[in-house]
């Protein structure tokens, strides 16, 4: 598009969305990679809740995705694998901007979520394997009792739990915002048929 230019130029939306994080990496105070994911239940009713993003792959013949990890038993695990689908808003209040994407999930289960939980504190680690992620909790001291126990059991070097890995969203939708003098914002919205398909640009009135 003729007007194009400047933090929104370039012909691929992940990369855009690489450099605004980067940015954001130098100005945020805290979490920059920090997202507002959406997923809806089997009734319809919607959840939002925070989670980091680790990972924007760059478009090509896979179609770029964003990865984050979970537990697979959470309630957001569950929603996402009855649906396949989800939605997040990435907002940055130092930049004045916000990318808001929904797509197609999948899981990241192999060798890619393996080095990112090798990546991961020893704490963290035994901590994913306690944690029975959204189910009800009698106190804190039986969290605690839980982490002494997998301590123990899985060792100083715990592998990745069968029910901990990665989510891959492939967008359909991908949406650039940045804020404008008097509420003039500049928006563009990428969108696609499928993963890997040709992307269409829209400038949309703020």
């Amino acid at each position: 598009m003729s007007d194009r230019t400047g933090i929104f130029a370039g012909d691929d939306p992940f990369a855009i969305a690489r450099a605004w994080l980067a940015e954001a990496e130098t100005t945020e105070p805290n979490d920059p990679n920090a997202i507002a994911l959406s997923t809806v239940d089997a009734s319809g009713m919607p959840n939002a809740r925070m989670v980091l993003l680790k990972e924007i792959e760059l478009g090509g013949a896979g179609g770029g995705a964003f990865v984050f990890y979970t537990n697979y038993t959470s309630a957001k695990g569950r929603e996402i694998e009855a649906a396949g689908k989800a939605a997040f808003v990435m907002h940055w209040k130092s930049l004045r901007r916000q990318i808001r994407v929904r797509g197609l999930v999948s899981r990241e289960e192999g060798a890619q979520a393996d080095a990112y939980y090798s990546s991961r504190s020893l704490q963290s680690r035994l901590g994913a394997w306690a944690s029975h992620q959204s189910q009800p909790l009698a106190s804190r001291a039986t969290l605690m009792a839980e982490v002494a126990k997998v301590t123990i059991t899985q060792g100083p070097m715990p592998k990745r739990p069968p029910f901990w890995g990665g989510f891959r969203i492939q967008p359909l939708e991908i949406e650039f915002w940045a804020d404008g003098a008097f509420r003039l914002h500049d928006r563009f919205r990428w969108t696609r048929a499928t993963p890997g398909g040709a992307w269409e640009i829209l400038r949309l009135n703020p």
